[in-house]
């Protein structure tokens, strides 16, 4: 919806005139009326052609948006109503799509917006090109240089909260996408004499203030500062807080900015002490004293200030004492040293310190540079940013040097945009085909040549008094101002030869005037020869060149002892008019594009509009200038496309289509509309119209003409809306009309149908009540013949069968004897039944013998029933158990004697705990499968028939033998390579583990072992070999069997003996062929 509701041609809706260009009459009340009806509807943006206007609105407009953005992303300059993005767009296609560098100049007087509209042409470009991490990364740090260097360059002035005290070009490089790769900042004149003195009601840099109420306590005691304002006297107090303006969040805004631009930690440190030292130089205080020879020298008067900037800085205190005390002159190969009186040395102060903060300055920007810098060395697309202080004018006429070098810098501006403007107009001509006529307008090349000529310009002659040997003063300057300019038309003072100022009341002795292209102005000649001079005594250079601070010694590389030149530095004047000089040259390399800033009141109040405050701006920007060097030729000038479906309504040969080229029925129509030949020329790809009156006529005609095709959109909608009404009305007759029909026709079928079932149901029901009638005397015969049938039967059947009755009355009486007494024996066995316990074997006798097979059939499947209720009540876990203790019966059960102790002994399996117990603690992390058996056993030995304790233990895939003391394993058998397991049939513990020949445990021969639990370890390892193989282990009871020992087979003899020992059995090798076990 937003998209449909845009407008699609600057002249829609137009609030005044959106296009200066276009504005008839032209004069200076029709065009301050124009602005002012505009910013009046929060319409704060007017086009001059391509320049823009911008008017500060002193509050937040909602046209900043995302969306907004979006609206004049890759649309027509003069598509949409007049907005800085669509100048910044226009310049940012230019330079990715047609490989145009561009440049975007904004100007305008301190709190006109320059600052703001910088940001905003930034902001614009950042939003609409590529996206990427490292692009986002550039684009932030591009953004982020803003806060850092509008704290140390901007501050309050009466104008202006965030007043912009230096000048600011930025090159913004991009690559062959339009993506952004880094940038360059230049900066020029910043306003150090703001440093140690402010005007009143304004305030210093920002950064001192932030510093003070921003930092920490930590920060403030390392810095050597206290948060009360009034303790530092280059601080003014009138306007120390500002209302809206948290110092404290925009001193925490800039921490982070630079954190995200690249400054280093000690390099922040660092800047945040040089701020320091320059704070507490104004605290420094003289005192004048007498010296023997009369001369008189100036004392520090608290040395504390002194000591704490020595401190911060890493400077002696005594070479920074003296350097204020006393100055050195050298020539040639003479020093000579002099004392400073009192002013001299605050002179030296105020110096040292604007010098500090000013190289600072330029320390920062450098600093800035290196981290915004492109990384890559491709070629680049360049967009430049000019934002620069306008003219000024003071009308209390306190104009002095630094309003000289602005207005100068303005006047240049003001040349390269009338050259560049007249360029780019007879470019477009040429172009187009069309013929070029020269343009009158005034030339500001001689106010130039006034100031910069290197002979006779004031500049010139300003650095030549500056150098001239002798005294020299202002007025000197002055003088030779008047031998030199004097008939120069556009200069003006008082003590000139030229007769015509010698009565000029409004001009001072002391002042002189220059006539610049936006208006005269007067100028203070005090101080211009020190402001010039910018000097700084070579023994504060040097004492600031020894401080052990390094960003300080980096700031002062001319007091290198090593380094000592004795050549004047060039003066502020000769470096401004480089700087100006430079920036020129890299304008002209550039396509321009304009942001004229103008500030609606002095108040900075909201939907306030001073005429007179306008109408000064107007005049020293030149804007009336502007429309007159655009509009020289022809007003305005468009495609042939848009001008065609703009207008093509006003003909009848091209509405509502035309199927030829655009150009021709721009002809037709301008044919028909009887449009005098003169007042429009044709071009390659647009049509020029020389006179705006033309091109309203045409717009009045159009909205004529849409109000008429408006009518008759209506007129046509209107009869279409009650056709189809009408339609509408029709088909619901006919609708209503056949089910109402319907519905009379359902009403009548319905009475019929009704009576008809009336007149069917008594008919039905008569006949129903006959058949009834007849049936039930049908039913009646029928029972009446087969009752007498049934008696006839009976007759007859006892008749027949009374012969038979006696001869089979016994056997009846028998089996309903026996049926009772079968019937006796089962209800009182029911009574009788013993318990469901498995081992109970109590049963009723049985009362008849030839119930004998029965009750036993009985007794045995009762038994099996509750061996079946008893088996279900096992757990998972008793099941286990039962199933070994059943695997041991079938084994040894009448096999072995020991067998009957162990069937009243649970399976346990793990008689040590190994993983409570610390001891085992090497042998559990040893073994990783789960132990089915932990046994202490005996190891009978194969030489002597002595026995050892030995750890058995059994896993799913191996038998092991560990040390008991050590827990160390020291045999290891794959259940594989178990081949069986012999034991005696008497009441022993004595069992054999023969091993595969061959294998890697056989290799000294069978295990022999002795073990309390003898029948559990047999059937486990059984068992487990047996899930593991899938095969049976032979279990071999005799007693006496072959036992492999080494490569010897010993026979293993159980014998009866009486023991020593009591019950023990004991093992004794007779020979080496023959074991002896002899059993109690």
């Amino acid at each position: 919806m937003a998209k449909m509701e845009a407008k699609t041609s600057l002249l829609d809706n137009m609030i005044g005139v959106g296009d200066m260009v276009l504005l008839e009459p032209l004069n200076e009340d029709t065009f301050i009326n124009n602005l002012k009806k505009r910013f009046d509807h929060n319409e704060i943006y007017t086009y001059i052609g391509s320049v823009v206007i911008s008017l500060n609105p002193y509050r937040s407009l909602p046209i900043y948006s995302p969306e907004k953005v979006e609206e004049y992303r890759n649309r027509n300059f003069y598509e949409l109503s007049p907005h800085i993005f669509a100048l910044s767009d226009e310049a940012y296609r230019s330079l990715r799509d047609q490989d145009k560098d561009q440049c975007i100049l904004i100007t305008g007087e301190s709190g006109a917006g320059k600052t703001e509209a910088s940001k905003l042409v930034m902001s614009y470009v950042a939003a609409v090109c590529g996206k990427g991490a490292e692009v986002n990364q550039v684009k932030e740090q591009l953004l982020q240089s803003n806060p850092v260097l509008e704290a140390f360059g901007n501050a309050k002035t009466v104008k202006n909260d965030n007043s912009s005290r230096f000048g600011k070009y930025m090159d913004i490089e991009f690559d062959f996408k339009g993506d952004p790769l880094g940038g360059v900042i230049s900066n020029y004149l910043l306003e150090k004499s703001r440093v140690v003195k402010q005007p009143r009601g304004e305030r210093n840099f920002h950064i001192f203030y932030q510093i003070l109420s921003g930092g920490s306590e930590d920060l403030l005691c390392k810095l050597k500062l206290e948060r009360d304002f009034s303790r530092y006297n280059y601080l003014g107090l009138d306007s120390a807080r500002v209302n809206g303006v948290d110092d404290a969040a925009n001193f925490r805004t800039v921490r982070n900015a630079m954190q995200i631009v690249g400054f280093m930690d000690h390099e922040t440190q660092s800047v945040f002490e040089v701020v320091a030292a320059v704070l507490k130089l104004g605290n420094i205080e003289f005192k004048p004293e007498s010296r023997v020879n009369g001369l008189d020298e100036s004392k520090i008067k608290d040395k504390n200030e002194l000591k704490e900037i020595c401190e911060l800085t890493g400077i002696d205190q005594s070479v920074l004492e003296r350097a204020f005390s006393f100055r050195t002159v050298e020539a040639k190969q003479e020093k000579v040293s002099t004392t400073l009186n009192v002013a001299q040395a605050y002179y030296a102060r105020d110096a040292l310190a604007k010098n500090l903060y000013s190289r600072l300055f330029s320390w920062l920007v450098t600093r800035i540079n290196e981290s915004i810098k492109a990384q890559t060395k491709v070629r680049k697309k360049v967009m430049g940013v000019l934002d620069i202080y306008g003219f000024e004018i003071f009308e209390d006429g306190e104009n002095s040097f630094e309003q000289f070098i602005i207005n100068y810098c303005n006047e240049k501006l003001q040349q390269i945009f009338i050259e560049l403007t007249l360029k780019e107009e007879q470019e477009e001509y040429i172009r187009e085909g069309i013929e070029w006529t020269h343009i009158e307008y005034f030339n500001n090349a001689i106010i130039c040549d006034l100031i910069e000529n290197n002979q006779t310009g004031i500049l010139a002659m300003l650095d030549e008094e500056c150098l001239r040997p002798g005294t020299v003063t202002d007025d000197t300057f002055l003088e030779k101002l008047n031998q030199i300019c004097a008939t120069h038309q556009h200069f003006e003072s008082r003590m000139s030869k030229c007769s015509r100022f010698l009565n000029d009341t409004s001009l001072p002795h002391c002042c002189f005037r220059i006539q610049h292209y936006a208006g005269k102005v007067m100028y203070q000649v005090e101080g211009f020869v020190d402001k010039n001079n910018d000097l700084l005594y070579r023994d504060l250079s040097q004492a600031m060149w020894k401080a052990n601070h390094s960003l300080i010694k980096d700031l002062f590389p001319e007091g290198n002892p090593a380094k000592i030149n004795l050549k004047r530095p060039p003066t502020a004047g000769s470096q401004f008019k480089a700087s100006v000089a430079t920036l020129m040259k890299n304008l002209q390399t550039k396509n321009p594009n304009y942001i004229r800033c103008i500030k609606p009141n002095d108040k900075k109040a909201a939907h306030i509009f001073n005429d007179a405050l306008v109408c000064h701006q107007v005049r020293y920007l030149g804007l009336l200038e502007n429309v007159r060097v655009r509009r020289a030729g022809y007003a305005f000038r468009q495609p042939y496309e848009p001008c065609l479906e703009r207008y093509k309504m006003l003909c009848k040969q091209t509405w509502p289509h035309w199927g030829g080229p655009a150009r021709d029925g721009v002809e037709v129509l301008f044919n028909d509309l009887e449009i005098p030949e003169e007042e429009y020329s044709f071009g390659r790809s647009k049509i020029f119209i020389r006179n705006p009156r033309t091109l309203f006529k045409l717009e009045d005609l159009r909205k004529q003409r849409l109000e008429d095709l408006a009518t008759l959109i209506q007129k046509i909608y209107r009869g279409w809306k009650c056709r189809t009404h009408f339609l509408l009305m029709k088909k619901s007759q006919i609708v209503i009309a056949s089910w109402y029909r319907r519905y009379a026709q359902q009403k009548k079928y319905q009475k019929i149908k009704s009576s008809a079932i009336i007149v069917q149901s008594y008919i039905r029901g008569w006949k129903a009540r006959k058949l009834l009638r007849e049936l039930k005397h049908q039913k009646r015969c029928n029972k009446a013949v087969t009752t007498i049938a049934a008696y006839w039967h009976g007759t007859q059947v006892r008749r027949e069968y009374r012969k038979f009755f006696r001869a089979n009355a016994g056997r009846k009486i028998s089996e309903f004897i026996l049926q009772k007494i079968i019937q006796k024996y089962f209800l009182e066995m029911k009574n009788k039944m013993p318990s469901l316990s498995p081992v109970d074997k109590n049963w009723p006798a049985r009362p008849y013998l030839f119930l004998d097979s029965t009750h036993n059939e009985l007794k045995r499947i009762f038994h099996l029933w509750r061996c079946k209720k008893y088996r279900d009540q096992f757990t998972d876990q008793q099941k286990l158990v039962y199933e070994e203790k059943l695997e041991a019966s079938e084994l040894f059960k009448d096999k072995k004697a020991l067998y009957p102790a162990s069937v009243g002994q649970p399976f346990q399996g793990a008689y040590l705990e190994i993983s409570k117990n610390p001891k085992y603690k090497k042998l559990k992390d040893a073994v990783d499968e789960k132990i089915i058996i932990a046994e202490v056993v005996n190891k009978i030995n194969r030489a002597n028939g002595k026995a050892t304790s030995r750890i058995f233990l059994l896993t799913n895939s191996n038998v092991l033998l560990a040390d008991q003391k050590s827990g160390n394993i020291k045999s290891e058998v794959p259940l594989g390579d178990v081949t069986k397991v012999s034991m005696s049939s008497q009441n022993d513990g004595f069992f054999a583990v023969h091993l595969k020949e061959g294998s890697g445990a056989a290799g000294k021969g069978d295990f022999l072992f002795s073990s309390d639990h003898l029948i559990e370890m047999a059937t486990k390892l059984y068992r487990t070999t047996l899930t593991q193989t899938k095969q049976k282990l032979n279990i071999e009871i005799s007693d006496e069997f072959l036992v492999q020992f080494r490569q010897d087979k010993v026979c293993v003899k159980f014998i009866q003996g009486n023991q020593r020992n009591g019950n023990v059995p004991t093992c004794k090798r007779k020979n080496n062929r023959l074991l002896e076990v002899a059993v109690p």
